[in-house]
């Protein structure tokens, strides 16, 4: 059997490296399932991978998607002895491998799909939500009440943390590029307040906080942004560095944290669960209630059939997304001559 998949063929700048492609269907190894994949979310970190600029830097040719969610259909001896049968629906977390139609994933990296979501939300809750749930609650150690700033705001990470706020009762910023996607935000999850960065956040932060300035600050764009929030982490606040969207790492001497009083965390929710294994099973448990509970809503963008892969990526390149972004390996994209393909397709 043969299956179709995206591949990164060479790192590159503007996705000419990226091609759809014909290969073998994967076979399992003991620990593993065989998985027939029906979503898989794109995120930033894709992105960066086939730039070759992300930290994980997998060997050319590779198959990206860190984030996929479909149905078992074939198990080795020792995933099986695990407890999944043929026909479970799960959530897949790997670093590649999931803009395909099939994959292999290791069986203690699969979760049960909750109840409620569709393959898309399935695949679109799992890096972002464990994201904001590893970074508020564990190393933010949030608390009902406070102030929180989300840059980022409409992004996949952002927008999991302004919707995850409401469940750790905090006070909520979000902070967004226009107001288009301020109010794409509000029509989704209420927020506090909602701001067009960089500039003049500072002060408006400020204003809201009655001079105190914001207790938390969830940064996944670094950059300009991440300067400002130097200038309105409040005393004893808690600046979380998730990432860096907006291009430019930024740099902070050690006297402005000492003198403002205020601390800087890296936010990496893979690697907390690697460190701490019991509490990465209980963050995973965590997210997966409150998702099967309806306390949180992935939001899906858009779910578009992998003959579309250029434009799902071009659209997260062009920041166009509000949320996730899903490609759906088995649809096919109509064949008509009113909507010609070719600038969509390989």
């Amino acid at each position: 059997m043969t299956m179709r998949a995206l591949a990164v063929q060479a790192l590159s700048d503007d996705l000419s490296g990226l091609a759809l492609v014909e290969m073998p269907v994967p076979q399992p190894d003991a620990d593993q399932a065989l998985v027939r994949i029906e979503a898989a979310a794109l995120g930033f970190p894709d992105l960066l991978m086939t730039q070759g600029l992300y930290q994980a830097r997998p060997a050319v040719p590779f198959v990206p998607g860190m984030e996929s969610a479909g149905v078992i259909e074939a198990l080795g001896e020792g995933a099986r002895a695990a407890g999944w049968q043929v026909g479970d629906r799960v959530i897949c977390g790997s670093t590649t491998g999931g803009v395909a139609q099939y994959g292999c994933f290791a069986a203690d990296s699969l979760q049960p799909l909750p109840d409620g979501l569709s393959f898309a939300q399935a695949a679109s809750l799992r890096v972002a939500y464990l994201t904001a749930w590893v970074g508020l609650h564990r190393i933010g150690r949030a608390q009902p009440g406070e102030w929180l700033v989300v840059h980022g705001a409409a992004g996949g990470v952002g927008l999991a943390a302004v919707d995850l706020a409401r469940e750790l009762g905090l006070h909520t910023i979000a902070v967004a590029s226009s107001h288009a996607k301020l109010d794409a935000i509000r029509a989704l999850y209420p927020v506090d307040h909602g701001l067009v960065g960089p500039t003049g956040v500072r002060s408006a932060v400020l204003d809201l906080t009655g001079g105190r300035g914001a207790d938390l600050v969830y940064d996944p764009v670094g950059g300009d942004v991440f300067d400002e929030a130097c200038r309105y982490t409040a005393f004893g606040g808690r600046l979380l560095v998730v990432g860096f969207a907006g291009g430019r790492i930024a740099t902070v001497g050690s006297n402005i944290p000492l003198i403002k009083g205020f601390s800087i965390h890296g936010v990496r929710a893979g690697e907390y669960g690697r460190r701490f294994p019991d509490r990465g099973r209980e963050n995973l448990a965590a997210i997966h209630t409150m998702a099967a509970q309806g306390r949180i809503r992935p939001q899906v963008h858009a779910a578009v059939p992998l003959d579309h892969w250029r434009e799902a990526f071009a659209g997260m390149q062009n920041r166009q997304v509000i949320g996730r972004t899903v490609i759906l390996p088995h649809a096919r994209a109509p064949q008509t001559k009113k909507e010609p393909l070719e600038s969509g397709s390989e």
